[in-house]
């Protein structure tokens, strides 16, 4: 690399990401990096210029991310380099997950793994050549320095192209086939094929530390949530003894659960749960909200409901705009150190424990030492359970959980006054559709009527938001901050929406709600459908790019896919429209081999051929005052985990825009009275409580 190329690295300079909307490009908007968002204006310029393409995406809670920004985009000799040879494009995966798409297909299928910083250098047609995801600033970790592969690849652009083409035709011609083929076997998961996959999935568990896989270890709410979905009351007595309720009591025991805030981490960098990445995504936080609360369903155990209730509480407290969006993100770091938030001293927590009791009534809990238990510091993790405090400090185990709730509090207090992780404050569709649905439903069951009634007012305002922000001139939108919509919308903004707005109205029943959650998925089949089955990830009049993404398969966030199999089968037990569960059940049809290869990647799958296999049942009750006459009613279905239930209530006779589920089913005698169907045939009408319960 040239050094007589170096310009001085001088911040009060900005480059193109300047206008951005992004906070992850504007973190960039300072490097000396001649760097430009996703759009014509680079991609015209590559093409005149027959340069290639550095294509850089990350996101801004993503630590390593960081590190390398750090390391080379801001080092003024490497930026000016990558300026003379490369048109340099930087993408916020989180906004267009259609070029991380595909892109981190091309990634995985050149070097086996995959992750973020993603690099990816493409030919000006956007081919990808060569790709990688963090480079070090000189060789170590056997990989190679970020310089030698931007020397190596500008001699291989001048002297080598012909196996540029090749490469590139050839990783291309990959991704393609990949779109064509997602998995046509034409079958349909039975309910047999269920009770082998969980026996699967249940073989690959991890007894020892809880949950699936080895170091880093992920949540997997979704697995999570099938197996919940699949437990036989008739024959499972000992819950503990079952994957989901152990793995959701060993990732709430610190670590990567913020004991002192609430919330979780993005993942364990260890396989035992103690040592977190510590950036936190707001769809981590709603998928395993809900895992929690339905966990408490489940087992009436008051911990799942208190870890539920901490999550939603730090999600109100500190991911929430004025206006009632959520937020995407914290960063893992504080002060450009990882975790710095969120560790303590022993003498910090002495400090803020201040009565001598308190503090080693906090340090057995926790097994505070001097030393700590990561890098001199300690992460909260706790080493005691509550019965063996209980009789260490010869207490009840109400007493215990009172006196960790007040320590948690007073380290809360005590943080507060730390320098905070930045906030990621877009407001992205997709997440908000599933932080949504775990509010509204939080709301709905939640036997603390304070809660319920906070969670309900959130969820309205979060719907309200969304539609007044995120949906503008006829068209929904992926993001919004400041302001300002971005352009691009995919399949799982519509599809996360619709389920967010149904959950909220079996919640309130306004129907609003469900008037919206209808006319988005009429809009979600005709921009996205595929008459091969399923659904594009991004709409038919979307921007051309190397292939139509059609991602099946589940990551970190549910597969656009499968939330649109579910929100139509939910749609379709409010409606007379055949068209929603036709549609639900031949996108099933597309993962049924690949869902029994690999289930903990196709659980949101299994969710909803669960909700499909089971038929479910709909429930229509009608009232003549106020809702407080059916009550009684509601209380039967909510005091409960049935996951495949729908409700609908209304006033009679209901207004001509509530679901046809209530249509044409008349009260008695002033009273409530609750219809419960299966495919809209429907048994006796029940006038009270233990009719309903004995129907359901």
């Amino acid at each position: 690399m040239r050094a007589d190329v170096a310009v001085r690295y001088n911040r009060s300079i900005m480059n193109r990401l300047a206008n951005s909307t992004s906070p992850y490009l504007l973190q960039h908007a300072h490097n000396p990096v001649d760097w430009y968002p996703w759009g014509e204006e680079a991609l015209a310029k590559a093409r005149a210029e027959n340069k290639p393409i550095f294509l850089s995406i990350g996101y801004a809670a993503c630590h390593w991310c960081h590190v390398m920004a750090h390391e080379s985009f801001e080092n003024a000799e490497t930026a000016a380099y990558m300026n003379e040879h490369f048109v340099c494009i930087k993408v916020d995966r989180e906004e267009r997950p259609d070029l991380d798409s595909i892109y981190m297909q091309a990634v995985t299928s050149m070097t086996g793994s995959g992750g973020w910083p993603m690099s990816v250098f493409l030919t000006p047609d956007l081919r990808p050549f060569y790709a990688g995801t963090y480079f070090p600033p000189v060789k170590r970790y056997n990989m190679p320095s970020f310089s030698d592969v931007l020397s190596g690849l500008v001699n291989a652009w001048q002297n080598e192209h012909d196996e540029i083409e090749r490469v590139g035709n050839q990783i291309s011609q990959h991704l393609q086939q990949m779109v064509a083929q997602p998995d046509k076997s034409n079958t349909s998961l039975t309910q047999e094929d269920l009770t082998r996959v969980t026996a699967s999935i249940t073989g690959a568990y991890d007894w020892g530390y809880g949950g699936w896989g080895d170091a880093p270890k992920f949540p997997q709410p979704m697995t999570i949530e099938f197996l919940l979905r699949r437990i036989d009351f008739s024959k499972f007595r000992e819950l503990e003894k079952l994957p989901a309720i152990h793995a959701l009591k060993s990732m709430a025991r610190g670590g990567m659960y913020d004991v002192v805030g609430g919330g979780f981490s993005r993942y364990s960098t260890d396989s035992f749960w103690r040592i977190p990445h510590y950036e936190k995504m707001l769809y981590d936080n709603a998928q395993l909200a809900l895992a929690y609360l339905h966990a408490w369903q489940i087992t009436d155990e008051p911990y799942f409901k208190r870890i539920a209730i901490e999550t939603l509480d730090f999600v109100a407290r500190e991911m929430t705009h004025p206006d009632g969006g959520f937020y995407s993100s914290l960063d893992a770091d504080s002060e450009g150190e990882e975790g710095k938030f969120y560790t303590w001293t022993k003498e910090e927590i002495g400090k803020t424990l201040a009565d001598d009791s308190d503090f080693e009534f906090f340090a057995a809990a926790y097994g505070i030492t001097e030393k700590g238990n990561w890098e001199g510091k300690t992460v909260l993790q706790r080493a005691m359970d509550d019965a063996t405090l209980a009789a260490r400090f010869n207490i009840n185990e109400q007493q215990v959980a009172d006196k960790l709730t007040d320590c948690h509090s007073r380290l809360l207090a005590a943080r507060a006054s730390r320098v905070r992780p930045g906030t990621d404050d877009k407001v992205l569709t997709a997440w908000n559709g599933l932080m949504l649905h775990a509010f509204a439903e939080a709301a709905r069951f939640v036997d603390d009527k304070q809660k319920a009634t906070e969670y309900s007012i959130l969820a309205a305002r979060n719907a309200n938001f969304l539609l007044a922000n995120l949906y503008v001139e006829e068209r929904l939108h992926r993001s919004w901050r400041n302001g300002q919509v971005t352009n691009e919308v995919f399949l799982e903004d519509y599809a996360a929406l619709i389920i967010g707005l149904i959950e909220l109205y079996q919640t309130d029943f306004n129907n609003r709600w469900f008037v919206a959650a209808q006319k988005l998925a009429d809009e979600m089949i005709a921009y996205f459908s595929d008459p091969e089955g399923g659904f594009f990830d991004t709409p038919q009049n979307g921007e051309s790019l190397l292939i139509r993404p059609k991602d099946i398969q589940d990551n970190a966030t549910p597969s656009g896919n499968a939330l649109a199999c579910e929100a139509l089968l939910k749609l379709a037990s409010f409606t007379d429209k055949a068209e929603y569960r036709d549609l639900a059940e031949k996108a099933l049809t597309l993962v049924a081999d690949s869902a029994m290869r690999y289930p903990t990647a196709f659980a949101r799958w299994l969710s909803a051929a669960h909700r499909a296999l089971d038929n479910g049942k709909q429930v229509a009750i009608l009232f003549d005052a106020g809702i407080e006459n059916a009550q009684a009613m509601l209380d039967v279905i909510r005091l409960a985990y049935r996951p495949n239930v729908v409700i609908a209530a209304s006033p009679y006779p209901p207004p001509t825009d509530a679901p046809a589920l209530l249509a044409g089913r008349p009260v008695k005698d002033g009273k409530a009275i609750a219809y419960v169907c299966e495919h809209f045939v429907c048994k006796q009408p029940a006038t009270t409580p233990e009719e309903l319960r004995t129907q359901l």
